[in-house]
C-alpha cells in the first residue's frame, strides 16, 4: 500500500517550485513561427505603408480644391495624370498617391462627366490617404517579449520584409514507456493475451507539443531497473522527462524507487482518482513525471502536472481553456480526493460520461471536457453550474 498519499494541489506547487522557464532562445523561419514566443522585441525594419497609398476607390485630388462642394453646389475637376488646381487623377485602393495629391474623393462622391469629375463632397487633407508610416512606422516596437506569435503577426512581420525572429526554445521533453507487455504502436505484431499496444507515449508525445514542449518518444523498455535507469541517464539532457508506466506498488513497478535512487523522490501516491499511482521527483535538476500505465489516469496525471509544467517551460499563458456549463447529471466523487470527471458538451449543458474506470480510454475519446471536483467536496449536483476544462 502506499505510505502517504500527497494532495494534488501540494504536489504540483512543490514540482513547480523547482523547476523555471526555459530562457533558451534560437532563430526560426516565420514559416515555422506560429505559436512560438518571443524572446526579444521585434522593431520595425520598415515604414508599413512606405508610401502614401489610396485607402479607397475614387480620384486623388489636392484636398483644398474641394473646398466648400456639395450635391447642390459641385466643384468640377479635370481628370489629368497629375493632381494639382482644378486637377484629379482616378486611383483604386492601395495604389501609390500620386504627385500632388493630399487626399482621395471617394466614387460615391464623384461623378465622371466626360474628362471631367464632378465632386459632390468636400475632403479634408489625407482623408482616404493612408500615409508613410501609419500602420506601422520605422523603428517601432512591433511586439515585445513574451509575445506568443498568431498567423496575423506573422503575416505583419512577413509584409515588414522580415524572415526570422527570435523565439523561446521549446522545452524539451523525452518520454520513455516502460511495459514487457506493451507492443510497439504500428507493428504488424498479433497481440497475445496479457498484451496489450503502447497508446500512452503517442498521447504525451501530442499533448507535450500541444502545450509547447518539443518532445522525443524512446522505444518501450522492458520493466527491468538497470536498462530502465540507463534510459533516464540518457535522457538528462531534456528540461522534463516523463516516464509511462511502472508506478505503482507491484514487485516490477521500478520508477519511484529509481527517482529515489537516481534524485530526489518528492512524491509518490497522490489522492487524485483517477491517477493515484503518480510519481514526481528531480534528478540532475530536471523534472520527472512518473504516469501511471492505465491511459485515463495517465491522461488525468498529464493534464493535472505536466501540463501546467510544460506551459510554465514554454511561457505559455493561454491555456487551458475553460468554459461553464450546466450539470445534465450528478457527478459522483470520492472524498478527499481531486476527482477527475469526463463530461460530453453541448449546447452549454456538460453530460458526465464516467468518473470511474482508469482503463476506459474511450470515455475520453466520447468527452469533449472533464471538469475537477476538488477534495473537500463530495461530488457536484445536476443542475449545478460547473467549469468544465476543454480537453485539446
Amino acid at each position: 500500500m502506499f505510505k502517504k498519499l500527497a494532495s494534488a494541489s501540494e504536489s504540483l506547487k512543490s514540482l513547480l517550485e523547482r523547476c523555471g522557464p526555459v530562457n533558451r532562445g534560437e532563430t526560426v523561419h516565420l514559416s515555422a513561427a506560429r505559436g512560438r514566443v518571443l524572446s526579444e522585441d521585434v522593431t520595425s525594419p520598415a515604414n508599413l505603408p512606405g508610401f502614401n497609398r489610396a485607402a479607397m476607390d475614387g480620384y486623388a485630388v489636392r484636398a483644398a480644391n474641394t473646398r466648400g462642394a456639395t450635391p447642390l453646389a459641385p466643384i468640377y475637376l479635370k481628370v489629368a495624370e497629375e493632381a494639382g488646381e482644378g486637377r484629379c487623377v482616378p486611383v483604386r485602393t492601395g495604389m501609390p498617391a500620386p504627385p500632388g495629391s493630399d487626399a482621395v474623393l471617394m466614387l460615391e462622391d464623384a461623378l465622371l462627366r466626360g474628362q471631367e469629375v464632378e465632386a459632390t463632397a468636400e475632403v479634408h487633407p489625407y482623408r482616404n490617404l493612408a500615409r508613410v508610416g501609419e500602420d506601422v512606422a520605422l523603428g517601432e516596437t512591433i511586439f515585445r517579449e513574451g509575445h506568443r506569435l498568431r498567423p496575423p503577426d506573422i503575416a505583419l512581420l512577413a509584409s515588414l520584409g522580415l524572415t526570422n525572429v527570435q523565439v523561446r526554445e521549446r522545452p524539451k521533453v523525452a518520454i520513455i514507456p516502460t511495459g514487457g507487455e506493451l507492443v510497439p504502436l504500428f507493428s504488424d505484431q498479433r497481440l497475445l493475451p496479457g498484451q496489450a499496444r503502447e497508446a500512452n507515449g503517442i498521447m504525451c508525445e501530442m499533448y507535450a507539443e500541444i502545450w509547447g514542449g518539443s518532445p522525443r518518444k524512446t522505444p518501450i523498455f522492458e520493466d527491468d531497473a538497470g536498462i530502465i535507469k540507463e534510459a533516464i541517464a540518457e535522457n538528462l539532457d531534456a528540461d522534463l522527462i516523463l516516464i509511462s508506466g511502472g508506478t505503482s506498488i507491484g514487485e516490477e513497478d521500478y520508477a519511484p524507487s529509481i527517482l529515489a535512487e537516481m534524485g530526489e523522490l518528492l512524491v509518490h501516491g497522490v489522492r487524485i482518482t483517477p491517477g493515484k499511482p503518480t510519481a514526481l521527483g528531480i534528478i540532475d535538476g530536471k523534472p520527472v513525471i512518473c504516469l501511471p500505465g492505465y491511459p485515463v489516469a495517465a491522461l488525468s496525471a498529464l493534464y493535472i502536472f505536466a501540463r501546467p509544467l510544460i506551459t510554465m517551460m514554454a511561457h505559455r499563458t493561454d491555456l487551458p481553456r475553460i468554459v461553464t456549463a450546466k450539470l445534465e447529471g450528478k457527478i459522483v466523487s470520492r472524498p478527499g480526493y481531486l476527482t477527475f470527471a469526463r463530461v460530453s458538451l453541448k449546447d452549454g449543458v456538460a453530460t458526465p460520461i464516467m468518473t470511474s474506470g482508469a482503463g476506459i480510454l474511450s470515455s475520453v475519446a466520447r468527452a469533449e471536457g472533464y471538469v475537477l471536483v476538488p477534495e473537500e467536496v463530495e461530488g457536484r449536483e445536476k443542475g449545478e453550474m460547473v467549469e468544465v476544462n476543454l480537453i485539446e
